[in-house]
């Protein structure tokens, strides 16, 4: 993406939601044989699905999940409780089918399909995208995590992979990553974005323990005093503490809108890189849902900045789009429901 303008020509394409269809499926659950409002957020999922398609009764049989790879610099400074060359690994082990999101996903009717944004590996195994903008991240701890221009290239992949998906039929989507240290950069921007103090959004991430804690939080604010990231500008905060899987993330969100598909958000990093989607375009958040809530502490903050409830409390902080596949059967019971459910008028009232 070589300008601004070129972006901003692309958020101008998202569309409102269907308020018509909106109406029209929110009349037929309330005719449903349950009390009115009864099926909670499954109602709300059916509802909004309706005004994301344009359709009454929208299909969405057809899931992946897209997982965005990138390495950090900033584990150099000993943020990460695992080594950086875990990424790639864990890309092998996406290749052979066998991460938890490959596991969630065969048994809940999905596929995953991996993009590499920003790692360091120099080959990639079969089956893994090679979109590359740079290998990894600069340390931010000590200067910009990357360019503009190459946080603008990120959110293209992005936005480029979510088309893809829609031309291939895909009907709901989510989005998940890999990147070892990538809680840092989350942190990181959602502190910015937030106004929240780094401390109140900063977690354990591998698993660190207190001393490691205070070590990233440390780490975290050397680069926040370092970069000074302009709140006001989601493009300068994810270039300069970012990372560039968040920015695959976010362009998939940016795409995903643009082509009247919703997207399934999984953890903090997969959240944070929807609130810096939805501040360069706030027109895309009607378009998010929220599986779960991790424990990580950010993640909260940003659902309540989102304004999305998540359907899934399950005590996880894995991420690579876990928590959102395993979100997916209530999507399918919402459809369920909406499709094979009696009306009171079928039972004659």
């Amino acid at each position: 993406m070589k300008d601004k303008e070129k972006l901003s020509d692309w958020i101008k394409r998202i569309p409102s939601l269907d308020a018509e269809a909106q109406e029209l499926a929110r009349v037929h659950m309330d005719q449903l044989t349950k009390p009115l409002g009864a099926l909670g957020e499954l109602e709300t999922i059916w509802i909004r699905l309706a005004g994301i398609t344009g359709q009454i009764q929208p299909q969405i049989g057809n899931k992946r999940v897209a997982v965005f790879c990138g390495d950090h610099g900033v584990t150099a400074e000993g943020v990460s409780a695992y080594p950086a060359e875990v990424t790639a690994l864990m890309m092998e082990n996406f290749s052979r089918g066998k991460a938890a999101v490959h596991v969630f996903a065969s048994r809940c009717g999905a596929r995953v399909t991996v993009v590499d944004v920003g790692s360091r590996s120099e080959s990639l195994p079969d089956g893994v995208m090679d979109r590359k903008v740079r290998q990894g991240t600069a340390n931010m701890a000590q200067g910009p995590a990357m360019s503009r221009e190459e946080a603008l290239e990120s959110i293209r992949i992005g936005m480029e992979i979510a088309a893809d998906l829609k031309e291939e039929g895909v009907q709901l989507a989510a989005t998940g990553e890999m990147g070892i240290g990538n809680t840092t950069p989350a942190a990181a921007v959602a502190s910015v974005l937030t106004g929240k103090p780094v401390e109140r959004v900063t977690g354990r991430g591998t698993g660190l323990d207190e001393a490691g804690l205070r070590r990233k939080q440390e780490v975290i604010r050397r680069s926040l005093e370092v970069n000074h990231p302009d709140p006001m500008d989601p493009l300068d905060v994810l270039a300069k503490v970012g990372g560039l899987e968040i920015g695959g993330m976010a362009g998939f969100v940016l795409g995903a809108a643009r082509h009247r598909m919703p997207v399934v958000l999984d953890g903090v990093i997969s959240t944070v890189a929807g609130l810096v989607a939805v501040r360069i375009a706030p027109q895309s958040r009607p378009y998010l849902f929220a599986s779960h809530l991790s424990v990580e502490p950010a993640h909260g903050v940003l659902l309540e900045e989102l304004g999305l409830q998540p359907l899934i409390t399950a005590g996880m902080r894995l991420g690579e789009g876990s928590g959102a596949v395993l979100a997916f059967p209530l999507f399918d019971a919402a459809e369920t429901a909406a499709r094979e459910m009696a009306t009171f008028s079928e039972l004659g009232l």
